[in-house]
């Protein structure tokens, strides 16, 4: 039987479709909801904007995450596990919609939801969000009106239950995350799993990324987590090596050193990659820069140098016949 009732919310109606089981979900912080919708204009016609089931996904909300729409977090803590509700909600709650669907439809089409917006931060950002790049999102931008939301709710899970992504941690578990992240990547590779150790060093990085994000580039906080990323990269870059991605390499020594034109051991991952892919020169010029930096390695650098000059004088024989080869044949 249908139940038409108020949330302790204003501008707020709710419908109970299809009842739900349990008892109402316990939230916290990081909590995780999964559920579908379908977002529709409150007109005659009850015009469809979006559905999650033609997009081919669920959607998922982690609780206390500042999502866009505060409102769907309400309104979903309001349902049991398996219920399917209507809601009604006034244009003060649905102001933001346009940039939501905007983002879950980009997602759905594979496309960055980002895409398109800069990094500016107050009024400056309003003009990026002139148009969404959809004709009827950029109606419901220029006119705030009610919307209808029909949500079936599949699971809640608590914090600990999933696998969180990085973008849903807090600054402490990020931070906790990364000395772990750490040290499952370095038992990968005693197990010469490089690729599975690459992916561990890439998270713990992108990890302490997004929280030198927040500060000021080249002050305290941001030098401590500095210090953090340079042995993540490098190992990450040594995974690479062992895995045959010397542009790989190539790119993160050489984007590491812009900042940081003294580490040896950059140098020296760079000088093995250049050498994998024939450029001599280079090869030669880091290798010499890193026994400058760090004389305890010169023994390793005489070593690289002098399997360097080996494959290069064998790939001049090798060019050599090869050419000759070729010139004869032209000739005959």
């Amino acid at each position: 039987m249908e139940e038409t009732y108020l949330l302790n919310v204003e501008g707020v109606k709710k419908k109970i479709l299809h009842g739900g089981h349990g008892e109402l979900p316990k939230l916290q912080d990081g909590s995780k909801f999964t559920f579908h919708f379908q977002t529709l204009k409150d007109d005659f016609e009850r015009t469809v904007i979006d559905d999650s089931r033609e997009a081919g996904m669920p959607m998922e909300i982690i609780v206390g995450k500042m999502f866009k729409l505060e409102i769907w977090e309400t309104l979903l803590s309001s349902m049991r596990i398996g219920e399917v509700a209507e809601f009604w909600c006034d244009a003060i709650h649905t102001g933001m919609y346009a940039l939501v669907s905007r983002g879950m439809r980009r997602i759905a089409e594979g496309r960055d939801p980002l895409e398109g917006q800069k990094h500016r931060c107050g009024m400056g950002n309003m003009f990026d969000y002139h148009s969404t790049g959809y004709d009827d999102l950029d109606e419901l931008q220029r006119t705030p009106q009610p919307l209808i939301f029909i949500m079936e709710l599949f699971r809640v899970e608590d914090p600990s239950a999933y696998k969180r992504d990085t973008w849903a941690m807090s600054k402490e578990e990020k931070l906790a995350a990364v000395p772990v992240l750490h040290s499952e990547g370095n038992r990968l590779v005693l197990r010469r799993e490089f690729a599975q150790a690459a992916a561990k060093y890439q998270e713990a990085v992108i990890c302490l990324r997004n929280l030198q994000a927040k500060e000021k580039p080249w002050e305290d906080g941001w030098l401590k987590l500095e210090s953090l990323v340079t042995p993540l990269v490098l190992n990450y870059c040594q995974c690479q090596l062992e895995l045959g991605e010397y542009y790989e390499v190539l790119e993160h020594t050489t984007e590491l050193l812009q900042k940081h034109n003294d580490n040896a051991k950059a140098y020296f991952k760079r000088a093995k990659a250049h050498a994998a892919v024939w450029n001599e020169r280079e090869a030669r010029e880091d290798f010499q820069r890193v026994a400058h930096l760090d004389p305890s390695m010169a023994a390793a650098v005489k070593k690289e140098l002098k399997q360097l000059g080996e494959r290069m004088r064998k790939k001049h024989v090798e060019d050599r016949k090869r050419y000759q080869g070729l010139f004869q044949s032209s000739q005959g």
